[in-house]
């Protein structure tokens, strides 16, 4: 077997991970931009359907890379659950935004977009968490990120109450409560995904420390 296999290949994977948490922020801002605007439509599905393949293909990379890599940078389980789940933030983004548009949910929504900016709050916070590993000796800026990502995840929960108490209360067709509980707790879910990557990130600062 060649030497290289043998040498870590720390550099290739910070990089593929600095990509997939650009993803994840572009998804993110994508949807929020499909928010504030109230439209989801088949422009806007096909837009998303290229960063989600993009996104696909980077965690691919990672994971292919894992495979023929004989020393990582940290743990391989790490780097295996961390692609998945930076993955999984973009798939949802993408899964909520061609439900909108299945649904028909048309017209800004002051509760969607507010949704919006909590995830876009919560993946900036995570992209400095992942860009931070590069450097992870000095953890505070990843940790102040990671802490962050957790008061966001509370606040979202709080949120998803209210909206979801506000819609049984306002609507009384029983199809259109179903549809929209339904986006609701799917952008929820986004945020609790965002705080299981955290997690992830702050295991491998605990690992490497």
């Amino acid at each position: 077997m060649p030497f290289y296999k043998f040498i870590p290949h720390e550099v290739k994977f910070f990089d593929l991970f600095d990509k997939q948490a650009d993803k994840m922020v572009e998804a993110v801002n994508c949807f929020r931009e499909f928010a504030e605007k109230g439209i989801f439509d088949d422009t806007c599905i096909e837009h998303m359907r290229g960063i989600e393949h993009e996104s696909d293909g980077i965690a691919h990379e990672i994971i292919d890379s894992l495979n023929k890599t004989f020393i990582t940078p940290f743990d391989r389980e790490d780097i295996h659950s961390l692609a998945n789940e930076l993955d999984d933030v973009v798939d949802l983004i993408y899964a909520i935004s061609k439900r909108m548009r299945l649904y028909k949910l048309k017209g800004k929504n002051k509760d969607i977009i507010e949704f919006s900016h909590l995830i876009m709050r919560s993946v900036s916070s995570l992209a400095v968490a992942i860009k931070g590993l590069r450097n992870h000796r000095q953890p505070q800026q990843i940790q102040e990120a990671c802490i962050e990502i957790n008061k966001i995840e509370n606040i979202s929960d709080q949120l998803r109450d209210a909206v979801i108490q506000k819609l049984l209360e306002s609507k009384k067709d029983p199809i259109t409560i179903i549809k929209w509980k339904e986006i609701y707790e799917l952008l929820e879910t986004v945020l609790d995904v965002c705080e299981d990557v955290s997690n992830i990130v702050v295991s491998i600062l605990v690992k490497q420390g």
